[in-house]
C-alpha cells in the first residue's frame, strides 16, 4: 500500500509523526508526498526506516526529492512524456543530478501547463493532442478552457 500525501486536494497534510507510525506497518510501502515541502522530505527519510520509500507526488520536484533518498515520482507529465520522464527519473536515480535537473527543468513548461487546471482536465486534453482518446472529463470537471488548451498545444505541437 502506498499512502497517498495530496494535500491540494484533500486539505490534509500528514505530519512526518504519522509516517514514524505508517513505517512499522509491513504493508505500507511508503508515501506519494506531494505537500511540496522539501524539507519535509529531509525530515522523513531522517525519521522514518530507509525500506519506508517515498515517491515524489510533484512532477516540478522528483529529482530534488531523489537526490534527498526518494525513490522516484508517480506523476502526471509521464502520462504524457513517459520516456522523457524515465529519463529523468533513471538518471536521477543513478546519482547524474546534472542530467536529472536538465531534464526535469526541460518538463517545467509542460508541467506547468499540465497543471494550469484541476486534474485530469489538462492530461486528458494533451493525451488527446498526441493521438490517445481517453473519454471526456464527467461533471463536475468541465473541458478545458480555450487559453489552456492553446498553451497544451504550443508545448505539444510547436510546429
Amino acid at each position: 500500500m502506498i499512502v497517498y500525501n495530496v494535500p491540494s486536494r484533500t486539505g490534509v497534510d500528514i505530519p512526518v509523526s504519522v509516517y514514524q507510525h505508517l513505517a512499522q506497518i509491513p504493508n505500507i510501502a511508503g508515501v506519494k508526498e506531494a505537500s511540496g515541502d522539501i524539507t519535509k522530505i529531509a525530515k522523513i527519510r531522517a525519521s522514518c526506516p530507509a525500506e519506508f520509500s517515498v515517491w515524489s507526488g510533484n512532477d516540478d520536484q522528483p529529482a530534488a526529492i531523489m537526490a534527498l533518498g526518494g525513490s522516484g515520482v508517480i506523476s502526471v507529465v509521464s502520462n504524457v512524456l513517459p520516456e522523457q520522464t524515465q529519463s529523468m527519473a533513471l538518471a536521477a536515480l543513478d546519482g547524474d543530478f546534472d542530467t536529472a535537473a536538465d531534464l526535469q527543468i526541460r518538463l517545467l513548461p509542460l508541467i506547468e501547463a499540465l497543471f494550469s487546471e484541476v486534474n485530469p482536465i489538462p492530461v486528458k486534453a494533451a493525451m488527446k493532442l498526441i493521438g490517445y482518446d481517453c473519454g471526456e472529463c464527467r461533471l463536475p470537471l468541465t473541458p478545458i478552457s480555450q487559453e489552456n488548451m492553446k498553451k497544451l498545444k504550443s508545448i505539444l505541437l510547436p510546429n
